[in-house]
């Protein structure tokens, strides 16, 4: 063990914080695939958070906040420095004092603050159901499905910046817009969200979000490990038409596969690794940049040892 991965267990155990080392991120991103993280630590308070990442800082460990992995392709290789897991304390969900915004936290998983809101009599995070994310993760990504996105509904976002400070932001200071906010890339970390919500009936609410997770069952490869949509809506048209017009619905690399249900996803047919994943992106970009001109940006984020 280096010095610095022992400074950061100290730390993290002086805290309170559950640490694990050589942790395989398969078991922690929805496409199954990934290497083993130096670390892996839970933070379940502000606390514990805001003592952590000094001692990061100070290490010069790098480090990732994860949610649910629902957006990532981890390296075969692992990940070199400090995965940070947003425990119970981030997972609270409440109406304001005046019912009018939902209070999550950025652990909380997307699914759960709608059935909240549904049961609540709040409507407008509807889109969101069936979303395999964080609330943090959708913040992030600006995330969004069937005419609505996180801006949409978001009304503050409070973060933890890497010096520690604690700020709160809203309106153009969040730089939404599509699959993008001012946390894209950005090492500020997401702890919550206020969401402007609407009075609804539950009843009617729950309807649409029960169509909504049909639609999705429906269309896309739904009982497989995958990352979501692979690529960015290009200017004109939709990714997975072009790339099922260009004849690659079912094309293969090792475990990966372009969906046969739904070609804008790519799925894991069981034991893919990163590396397949990759070579067949490539293939898909470059097949589709041949028959039609467009080439296609990603969506999903690769993380981890090149």
């Amino acid at each position: 063990m280096t010095p610095e991965y022992a400074l950061l267990d100290a730390a993290a155990r002086s805290l309170g914080c559950a640490v694990r080392a050589d942790e395989p991120m398969d078991r922690h991103t929805t496409f199954r695939i990934g290497g083993l993280a130096d670390r892996w630590i839970t933070a379940d308070t502000f606390e514990q958070l805001s003592g952590l990442l000094p001692v990061l800082l100070e290490a010069e460990i790098p480090w990732l906040v994860l949610g649910n992995g629902s957006d990532l392709l981890v390296s075969d290789r692992g990940i070199r420095g400090c995965v940070l897991a947003l425990g119970t304390g981030f997972k609270r969900l409440a109406l304001s004092a005046d019912g009018a915004f939902l209070e999550a936290g950025a652990g909380a998983p997307l699914t759960a603050a709608c059935t909240f809101a549904r049961d609540c009599g709040r409507t407008g995070l509807e889109f969101a159901y069936g979303i395999p994310g964080t609330l943090g993760g959708a913040v992030y990504m600006n995330a969004g499905a069937y005419g609505g996105e996180m801006k949409d509904v978001l009304e503050t976002v409070t973060h933890l910046t890497a010096g520690g400070r604690l700020e709160t932001v809203s309106g153009p200071e969040l730089d939404l817009g599509y699959r993008h906010s001012r946390y894209t890339g950005g090492k500020d970390v997401i702890l919550g969200a206020r969401l402007r919500l609407a009075p609804g009936s539950p009843a009617a609410i729950a309807a649409r979000m029960d169509d909504l997770l049909a639609r999705r069952k429906a269309k896309q490869p739904y009982d497989q490990p995958s990352a979501g949509s692979v690529f960015k809506r290009p200017q004109a048209g939709y990714a997975a038409r072009l790339i099922e017009d260009c004849g690659l619905k079912g094309r293969r690399v090792g475990g990966a596969q372009v969906s046969p249900k739904h070609a804008g996803f790519i799925v894991n047919l069981g034991g893919a690794t990163c590396a397949d994943v990759l070579a067949l992106i490539e293939i898909v970009r470059q097949e589709v940049l041949r028959q039609t001109g467009v080439l296609l940006e990603c969506e999903i984020i690769p993380v981890g040892e090149a």
